[in-house]
């Protein structure tokens, strides 16, 4: 009993010693030497019957390690894969490209005092099998940053230079004198020219800074009839509600005095949105409401398109659409004595706007949602 006693308390002792090593090993220097992963709990799959083909869910940023071309290029890089996978727990991908070349245009004049036409003379068609490393959700992602300075001094069998197996890594020859010493000794490692880059499946769209600000998509996502959740990419806006400013001043100097509180004008303008939005809701209406910093607006419906083009360069309005607006749009009042004047009309003492607009739906940027996303893991 006394010999199981020591012996777990000697397991102890011992795991405590090693995981204050690997704290104090992960300090040492900026880039970690590679035997650091190997000691790492991670549990990167490593199948030599799987490919790890690249997909649109993998990334969205990556480090692009290195590339194949010519014949073999597939096999050498699926060793590559298999070898980041299993002895550095990297989760490595592959990604077959194909670059359609034409003639190009070259730096001087011909005799005819035209640019000098180059071609080039590995044919019209280059492919390139690539290397990616990583499940990243921004450029700058810390761990993205500490994997590529250890990749760049990692030294894969895979990649060595052998007699008995040339290599078909793009350049090979070029990146091994770049990585010579002073000496003519090897510092970094053949994948030194690494580098961050975009997921290649994903649209350019997925990368813009465009969409809905942050903030205004975090207020909008609690409504119930967010107009962030309407399926199409248009809406007919059929109510605004702005704050309001202050222009008397005996209600400044009141507010100012403490005599007065001054109400969210903000906050009134969404509490006659939400409610137009469920009374529109209660007789049928697909009714949405959504908030920013300037305003609260309710639309309605839901629409593919605005309308066709016509053959005279304008747009037939969609029907449903032009229903709507007049549905929504002021009457008008005859005044006796003056010209008839618009009158919104109101539901639940709401008033709508006198024109109705067909309107884009507000779409938050795909690169905004996944970092708060990934900010909440």
């Amino acid at each position: 009993m006394r010999q199981n006693r020591t012996f777990w308390r000697g397991l102890a002792l011992r795991c405590s010693l090693l995981a204050g090593f690997l704290a104090l090993a992960s300090g040492w220097c900026h880039a970690a030497p590679p035997w650091i992963d190997l000691l790492t709990g991670k549990k990167i799959e490593a199948d030599a019957s799987k490919d790890y083909q690249l997909t649109e869910e993998n990334g969205p940023w990556l480090i692009f390690a290195c590339s194949f071309s010519g014949d073999g290029a597939e096999a050498q890089a699926h060793d590559l894969v298999l070898e980041l996978r299993r002895r550095y727990k990297l989760p490595a991908y592959v990604h077959e490209m194909e670059f359609e070349l034409d003639d190009t245009d070259g730096r001087g004049l011909n005799r005819y005092g035209g640019p000098v036409r180059m071609r080039y003379r590995r044919g019209d068609e280059i492919r390139e099998v690539a290397v990616l490393v990583g499940d990243y959700a921004a450029v700058d992602d810390p761990e993205a940053q500490r994997t590529l300075e250890r990749i760049k001094h990692y030294r894969p069998d895979s990649l060595k230079l052998d007699e008995s197996r040339p290599t078909t890594r793009t350049l090979a020859a070029w990146r091994l004198l770049t990585s010579l010493g002073e000496q003519g000794d090897e510092r970094p490692g053949p994948m030194s020219k690494a580098f961050v880059t975009t997921n290649p499946l994903l649209p350019r769209e997925f990368f813009a800074p465009g969409g809905v600000d942050p903030d205004v998509v975090e207020w909008n996502e609690p409504v119930k009839y967010s107009l962030l959740d309407c399926p199409g990419p248009y809406s007919v806006q059929v109510a605004t509600f702005k704050g309001r400013v202050l222009i008397k001043q005996d209600k400044i100097a009141a507010i100012e005095s403490g005599r007065e509180e001054m109400k969210s004008s903000l906050d009134e303008a969404a509490d006659k949105a939400h409610r137009l939005t469920v009374a529109l809701r209660m007789k049928g209406y697909e009714a949405y409401e959504f908030h920013d910093r300037k305003a609260s607006i309710v639309c309605v419906g839901s629409f593919k398109s605005v309308g066709s083009p016509r053959q005279d360069g304008k747009t037939e309005i969609n029907p449903k659409i032009h229903w709507l607006m007049k549905k929504f749009g002021a009457q008008p009042v005859n005044v006796p004595g003056r010209a008839p004047m618009m009158e919104p009309k109101t539901l639940v003492g709401i008033p709508f706007d006198i024109q109705p607009l067909p309107v884009k739906v507000p779409k938050p940027s795909i690169s905004s949602a996944l970092n708060r996303e990934t900010a909440w893991r």
